[in-house]
C-alpha cells in the first residue's frame, strides 16, 4: 500500500510524513498547492504564492493544517497528470473499486473571479464502491492565527482575522473542533466535489455542484492545452519536456510576469540538517534561465512578462546597497524579504528551523548581472528587439559591472561563510559585457565599446590565468585556489571556452572523477570549501543536467545521453524535481524547483539536436 489505513499514520512505515517526491503540483498562476499521493493537500498558500499558508502539514503534520481526501479503506494509489495539462489525477485501488481525485485550480486570468482562487476536488467512483472520507483543517497564518468556522449543511466559512475560506461541498460535512469532516460512500458513475475558495469583498460563497465542477475542469483542460500547443519542442524527450514546460509555467505570477524559485519554503537539503530555505520568491538569476528554457520552446509571452517585470519593477527601482539589483524580489517586485524563523512548527520529519524571508536577498552576487544580460540578449535575439529604453536599462548595468567586477561575493550558491573571489562570478561578469557588446554590433546601438571590449578582455585573461589549477589541471571554484565547483560547467555553455578545448576537456574529466556520482554531481564539497552552515546536501540536480550539456558539446554524446536518461530516473512520479537528490535516491529541498526543470529542458534541447 501507498499509505497506511486510518489510524496507523499516513505511510506503511508509520511516518507522519509522505516522501517529498509523494506529490504533485496544482495551481492557478497565482499560487499553488501540492497534493500527496494520499489525496491529502499538504501545501498551500493563499492568495499568492509567498502568502503565510493555509495548509502547511508538510512542515509540521499535527500545527500545520491540510486538506484530507482520502478512500477510508486500505488501498494502492497511483497518480498522473490528466495529458498535457496541470489538472492532478490520484487513483484509488481498493478490494471493492476504483476511484480517481481529480484536482485542480481554475485559471480565472484578469476577471472578478481571480480573488477566488479556487481549489476543486472531484472525487469520482469508476468500479465497484469505495468509502472516503474528508477532513479540512485550515491552519492560518503558518498556523498562528486563530479562526472560526459556521457549517451548515454543505458549506463551511472559516474565517481568521486576515483571510476567509469557504468550503462547498455536495455532500454533507460537520464541524469537528476548528475542522469540517465528512464521510460518503460512492458507486460506479458517482461523483462528490469538494471547492475551496477564498471569500471576501466582492467574491462571495458561490456552491460548486456537478455540472459547474465538469465545465471547470474541462475549461481547465482547455487553457492548459492551448497553452502547451505553443511549444515547438518536437524532439525525443517530449513528455519530459513538455511536463517541466508546463512545471515553470505554474510557476509563473501571471499579474507581474515573475517566475518563483518554488513553490514552498524549508523543505530541507539533508533530512535533519538546517539548510531550509524561503523559495517563494524571484531569484534573477533562476527567472532569467527560464526565460532562455521559455524562448527554446518558442513561449516569447513568458519571456516577454518577465523581462516587463524586471524593468517596471527592479532596474532602476531599488538601489540595492550591493548594486542596482537585488539577487531576488518578492513576486510584486518588493525588496524587503526580511527572513525569520517560525520555532513553532518543527520542520520536515523534524529538520527545524522552518524560515519565511530569505537574508541572501542582501548578498553580493555578480552573477545575476550576467544571466539576466543573457536573457536579455536571447530575447533580443529570438523574440523582440528590445525597447530603446530597455536598452539604457542595459547600458547602466553593464556600466556597473565594468565598474564592480573584480571584487569578491558570495557566489552562485550563496554561501554563508564569507565573499570569495569566485570564478562563476567572473565569468558571468564576462558573459553581461560580451552579450551587450553583442547587441550594440548587431542593431548598432550606442555604447561605449571601447571600456567595453577592455573589462571583457580583462576578466578572460584573469580566468585564464588565475581560474586555472595547474596542480589540478582544471577551473577551479575560486581563483588562486584548487577546490573544484560544478558551476565551471557553465564555462563552454556560456561561450566563455571551446568545449574541446584541451584545459576545458581537462576540467569535465576532473569534475567526473571527484563530484559526479552516477551521472548526479555535487556543487563542491562543503567540506573543502566551507561554506559558513553545518551539515551536508544531496546531489545538485541542476549540475547533473548542466554536465549533461557539457558532455554534448565536447562530442561525448553517448555519455550525455546515459547521464541523460539516468538523471530521468531519479524524477518522480510525475515527472517532477526538487532542488537536490540524496545518496538513496530520494528528492531533498524545494518542490518543485523551477531551476531544475529549466537545465532539464535546456539539456534535451542540446542533447536531442546533437544527435541529430
Amino acid at each position: 500500500m501507498t499509505f497506511a489505513d486510518a489510524g496507523f499514520g499516513r505511510t506503511t512505515d508509520g511516518s507522519r510524513y509522505l516522501p517529498i517526491a509523494e506529490h504533485g503540483l496544482i495551481g492557478d498562476l497565482r499560487t499553488a498547492a501540492l497534493v500527496g499521493t494520499d489525496g491529502t493537500i499538504d501545501w498551500y498558500c493563499c492568495p499568492t504564492f509567498d502568502s503565510p499558508s493555509v495548509f502547511a502539514s508538510i512542515l509540521d503534520a499535527d500545527r500545520g493544517g491540510s486538506f484530507e481526501l482520502t478512500a477510508d479503506v486500505p488501498t494502492r494509489t497511483r497518480q498522473f497528470y490528466f495529458p498535457d495539462t496541470n489538472v492532478l489525477i490520484t487513483r484509488f485501488f481498493a478490494a471493492d473499486g476504483v476511484a480517481e481525485i481529480q484536482d485542480f485550480m481554475p485559471i480565472a486570468g484578469e476577471s472578478r473571479e481571480a480573488g477566488r482562487h479556487r481549489i476543486i476536488r472531484r472525487v469520482a467512483c469508476m468500479r465497484g464502491t469505495l468509502p472516503f472520507r474528508v477532513r479540512v483543517a485550515p491552519r492560518f497564518d503558518y498556523g498562528t492565527e486563530p479562526h472560526t468556522v459556521q457549517v451548515q449543511a454543505n458549506e463551511a466559512l472559516f474565517r481568521s482575522s486576515a483571510l476567509s475560506l469557504a468550503l462547498t461541498s455536495t455532500v454533507t460535512v460537520e464541524q469537528d473542533g476548528a475542522d469540517v469532516v465528512a464521510r460518503f460512500k460512492l458507486v460506479e458513475g458517482e461523483t462528490a466535489v469538494f471547492a475551496l475558495d477564498q471569500v471576501g469583498g466582492e467574491v462571495r460563497t458561490r456552491a460548486c455542484p456537478h455540472a459547474e465542477a465538469e465545465g471547470e475542469f474541462e475549461s481547465t483542460v482547455a487553457f492548459w492545452r492551448h497553452w502547451l500547443a505553443g511549444s515547438s519542442y518536437r524532439g525525443r524527450w517530449r513528455e519530459m519536456v513538455h511536463r517541466s514546460a508546463l512545471t515553470l509555467k505554474l510557476l509563473t505570477y501571471a499579474p507581474t510576469g515573475a517566475i518563483v524559485a518554488a513553490p514552498t519554503t524549508s523543505l530541507p537539503e539533508q533530512i535533519g540538517g538546517e539548510r531550509n530555505w524561503d523559495y517563494r520568491y524571484v531569484w534573477v538569476r533562476d527567472a532569467a534561465f527560464c526565460i532562455y528554457a521559455m524562448l527554446r520552446l518558442g513561449f516569447t509571452g513568458e519571456a516577454e512578462a518577465f523581462m516587463g517585470f524586471l524593468s517596471e519593477r527592479c532596474i532602476m527601482c531599488h538601489q540595492a546597497s550591493s548594486g542596482p539589483l537585488q539577487i531576488m524580489y518578492g513576486i510584486d517586485g518588493r525588496a524587503d524579504l526580511t527572513e525569520r524563523r517560525l520555532p513553532h512548527l518543527e520542520g520536515y520529519l523534524e529538520s527545524a528551523p522552518v524560515r519565511v524571508g530569505n537574508a541572501a536577498a542582501d548578498q553580493l552576487q555578480l552573477d545575476i548581472y550576467g544571466a539576466l544580460i543573457d536573457s536579455i540578449y536571447l530575447y533580443d535575439k529570438w523574440g523582440q528587439p528590445i525597447s530603446s529604453d530597455r536598452w539604457d536599462e542595459v547600458g547602466y548595468l553593464v556600466d556597473w559591472v565594468c565598474d564592480h567586477w573584480d571584487q569578491p561575493d558570495q557566489g552562485v550558491w550563496e554561501t554563508r561563510g564569507g565573499r570569495k573571489n569566485f570564478l562563476y562570478s567572473r565569468l558571468m561578469c564576462w558573459v553581461a559585457i560580451e552579450r551587450a557588446i553583442r547587441m550594440a554590433n548587431r542593431r548598432g546601438l550606442p555604447a561605449d565599446l571601447v571600456r567595453w571590449r577592455q573589462c571583457r578582455d580583462a576578466i578572460y585573461r584573469q580566468i585564464m590565468q588565475r581560474g586555472w589549477s595547474q596542480g589540478r589541471q582544471a577551473f577551479v571554484q575560486c581563483l588562486d585556489d584548487q577546490i573544484l565547483d560544478a558551476s565551471v560547467l557553465m564555462m563552454p555553455m556560456a561561450k566563455f571556452i571551446s568545449p574541446v578545448d584541451p584545459k576545458w576537456l581537462a576540467t569535465l574529466d576532473a569534475l567526473s572523477t571527484d563530484l559526479v556520482s552516477d551521472s548526479l554531481v555535487y556543487r563542491y564539497d562543503p567540506a573543502a570549501s566551507p561554506d559558513g552552515l553545518p551539515g551536508l546536501e544531496g546531489t545538485f540536480s541542476i549540475c547533473s543536467f548542466w554536465y549533461v550539456e557539457a558532455l554534448t558539446r565536447a562530442g561525448r554524446l553517448d555519455e550525455a545521453r546515459l547521464a541523460f536518461e539516468k538523471m530521468l530516473t531519479y524524477a518522480n512520479h510525475l515527472g517532477l524535481y526538487a532542488e537536490q537528490i540524496g545518496p538513496t535516491g530520494e528528492q531533498l529541498g524545494n518542490f518543485p524547483q523551477a531551476f531544475t526543470h529549466l537545465s532539464l529542458v535546456s539539456a534535451a534541447f542540446n542533447l536531442d539536436r546533437a544527435l541529430g
